[in-house]
């Protein structure tokens, strides 16, 4: 049989369409999980609060050398360390994430109308951590006689950069998924640093410089509870809370500085 190019191009070109319509009708047919419909019984809730500790003198830091830009210098008349490690009495240990890990189920969370603020002043970030839930109003705002940039390294969320220049209104947005620990840069001030975190759920903590944390509101169950530190990294407990029960944990990170 005589090869006919014309033919053979006429039925791949078929037959790759009635794949592609196959698959995208079979993606399209495939059952999507249902929505989280439990809601939290408020009655039988209970509470994980606690602490979080340095274990040994904390790491020194140089302080930033901001000669690059007037603006910067002239808005910090004394030296500005980079606010890694932030302590406060007794090793009480600051800017530490606490939060849910693993145990909740399948419950549905409403995220809060308040939006979470970030601030550009005196060059810096602030705060130097921060946490929202999933699709909450996040915004970003520039106090400072200079331009800044605002530059999420996300990689679960879609990563973005915007300048925002003086005068500006504030960055507004939101993120769609769970993410730890996105980084936050300024392209134009390469020491500015800020970490978001992104939850689907609001069993999250920050701590201040006392250390301290609390989870209220949290159902009967056996949880993991995280917490993160931008220098000395993660640890978890595991923990089981009854019914209106109170209970009480401690995170204690080790100091990598010489003692």
């Amino acid at each position: 049989m005589k090869f006919r190019p014309a033919v053979f191009w006429f039925y791949l070109v078929l037959t790759l369409t009635i794949v592609a319509t196959g698959c995208r009708k079979k993606e399209s047919e495939e059952p999507q999980p249902p929505a989280p419909t439990a809601v939290v019984d408020a009655s039988t809730a209970g509470t994980i609060r606690g602490t979080v500790r340095l274990d040994g003198p904390p790491p020194q830091f140089k302080a930033i050398d901001m000669s690059a830009e007037a603006a910067c210098v002239q808005a910090n008349p004394a030296p500005v360390v980079p606010p890694i490690v932030v302590t406060g009495a007794h090793g009480a240990l600051a800017n530490v994430v606490v939060y849910v890990k693993s145990g909740l189920g399948s419950y549905r969370f409403d995220a809060p109308a308040t939006p979470v603020v970030l601030d550009q002043k005196g060059c810096m970030y602030a705060p130097r951590v921060l946490a929202a839930m999933v699709n909450q109003p996040f915004e970003v705002s520039n106090e400072d006689q200079t331009i800044h940039n605002v530059h999420p390294m996300s990689r679960e969320n879609k990563a973005w950069n915007k300048s925002e220049p003086v005068g500006d209104p504030p960055i507004q947005t939101t993120f769609a998924k769970p993410e730890l620990a996105i980084p936050i840069a300024c392209n134009i001030h390469p020491w500015m640093r800020a970490f978001l975190f992104v939850f689907a759920h609001p069993y999250f903590d920050i701590t201040p410089r006392s250390g301290e944390f609390t989870l209220k509101n949290l159902p009967p169950g056996t949880y993991t509870i995280e917490a993160w530190h931008e220098r000395f990294g993660f640890q978890d407990q595991t923990i089981a809370l009854g019914a209106k029960e109170s209970k009480s944990i401690e995170f204690v990170f080790q100091s990598n500085a010489p003692r």
